[in-house]
């Protein structure tokens, strides 16, 4: 008993360091990027994030077929040794280059679906993003499989820079679209050589797949989970890209960046850790269900009060982050912070099955949103900018029902243990709202900064004093976790 629970006091801490590291590393990378968009999105026009959205439907389709999978197959896998690594990265390599060719003799016609002739320029020149992923993936993934997350922090802090520069100085040139391409190559590139040096990875590739076949379906599955979350994720710019002006199309994609800032760039980062953490449980056999309890309520203590407060706030929030020309996404940001708290709990479930082995779930959750999302799409697409507002609000509590159902008996979980862990969550966020609303109307104020400073404020002390005067077991068990 005494080895088993310095062991456990040993891996809580390596878990800690990982969090620590991975989505501190996260954060400061988003601040970086986060003050960088902002002072460039003063200096191009929306129809320049709309083209950036066009051509971003095919590299992001694309990318599903990039070998990131099979490169996760090594954090999960018992069996590794420098051979079957190298079976892995020569896959990625013979991947990576047969997309890259393919995106840039596809360019011209993608740039003829959108009617937009500079999406073949634009397509041509990303298709280099391919040739750096071998090169980000398997350094990252075999740090993650050792939770050395210190260094992918470093190297992405600094890619983040790097694109942050880029992105301001040649906006600022008057680049216009290219700017933000530009950026986001020079973060690739920056990222492949800081996690290469980094991680000290030179392992040499091997292109004989003989003995790697457990990799190859593990990787493969996950593989097909991508193809299909990226018929999720993109389907909306697809199917609104013909159907939109640029100008309009541009005020969604902004809005849905802002909306997925947590979902879309501190969720990947616990989950990349959560599953490293779950995978090692696993192998030493212990059960993992009292540990998705403990994310899943870590995680939405944090999701759910700040996307209930940016839908609150949006009308304050736009202006002062964006300028007066930018008021149009108040509705449109409003609108998707709503669905995403739901949204967020439906991510975080995916690494425990497939720390499991059993991603043939996650490829389950993963069809059914690619299927519901575009069809919800495609149904209220006649109501513009708003109706994809309208579909996500269906689509995400959907999805995540269905992900809960199929994930809780496996982990075993019951829906109640669920209800318990998030219900102090619900309450506080509960009367977040009311008085927040209450405020609002109550004290009216002209002044969008002075507004937000008072509803953001409030709604933090609500938020705070209802667990602290309701749930304070919560607060001191949590504290002492992330303290240790």
């Amino acid at each position: 008993m005494p080895n088993s629970d310095a062991h456990d006091s040993s891996f809580a801490a390596r878990v800690r360091t990982a969090v620590v590291w991975r989505w501190g590393a996260q954060v400061a990378a988003q601040v970086i990027t986060w003050t960088s968009t902002f002072l460039v999105v003063r200096l191009l026009d929306p129809s320049d994030y709309g083209l950036f959205a066009m051509s971003q439907v095919v590299v992001t389709a694309l990318a599903f077929l990039n070998g990131q999978s099979f490169a996760t197959s090594i954090v999960q896998t018992k069996r590794i040794d420098d051979r079957r690594i190298g079976q892995v990265f020569g896959m990625l390599l013979i991947a990576n280059i047969m997309l890259s060719a393919l995106q840039f003799l596809f360019a011209p016609y993608a740039a003829a679906y959108f009617e937009e002739p500079l999406v073949a320029e634009l397509l041509r020149v990303q298709a280099a993003i391919f040739l750096t992923i071998p090169f980000i993936a398997m350094p990252s993934e075999w740090l993650a499989r050792k939770l050395e997350f210190r260094k992918q922090g470093q190297a992405n802090m600094a890619s983040a820079l790097v694109g942050a520069i880029t992105a301001l100085f040649l906006a600022w040139l008057g680049w216009g679209v290219w700017a933000l391409i530009y950026a986001g190559l020079s973060i690739f590139v920056s990222r492949a050589i800081g996690l290469m040096w980094a991680a000290r990875f030179w392992v040499m590739p091997v292109f004989n797949p003989k003995g790697a076949w457990d990799l190859v379906t593990y990787g493969g599955t996950l593989t097909l989970c991508q193809l299909f979350w990226i018929i999720q994720s993109q389907s909306d710019v697809a199917i609104a890209g013909r159907i939109l002006e640029t100008h309009d199309l541009g005020l969604y994609t902004q809005a849905l960046f802002l909306a997925l800032i947590v979902t879309g760039r501190f969720i990947p980062p616990i989950n990349e850790v959560a599953l490293a953490a779950y995978s090692e449980l696993h192998r030493a056999d212990k059960p993992l269900g009292p540990y998705f309890l403990k994310t899943v309520r870590l995680v939405m203590m944090v999701c759910a009060p700040v996307y209930i407060g940016l839908a609150l706030t949006a009308q304050h929030l736009i202006p002062i982050l964006m300028g007066e020309k930018w008021v149009g996404l108040i509705p449109i940001v409003a609108g998707l912070a709503a669905a995403m708290p739901a949204f967020a709990l439906h991510l975080i479930c995916s690494p425990v099955t497939n720390a499991m082995g059993r991603p043939k779930v996650y490829l389950f959750t993963s069809i059914a949103g690619a299927v519901i999302f575009p069809v919800m799409f495609l149904w209220q697409i006649n109501d513009r900018a708003m109706g994809l507002v309208h579909a996500w609000w269906m689509s995400a509590p959907l999805l995540c029902a269905i992900t809960l159902t199929v994930t809780l008996p496996r982990v075993g979980v019951t829906p109640f243990a669920l209800l318990r862990a998030v219900m102090p969550i619900l309450v506080a966020c509960a009367a977040l709202i009311i008085v927040v609303l209450g405020v609002q109307a109550l004290v009216p104020i002209e002044s969008p900064f002075f507004a937000l400073l008072l509803s953001a404020s409030v709604g933090a002390a609500v938020y705070a004093a209802t667990f602290w005067f309701g749930y304070r077991e919560i607060v001191r068990e949590t504290w002492a976790l992330l303290r240790k």
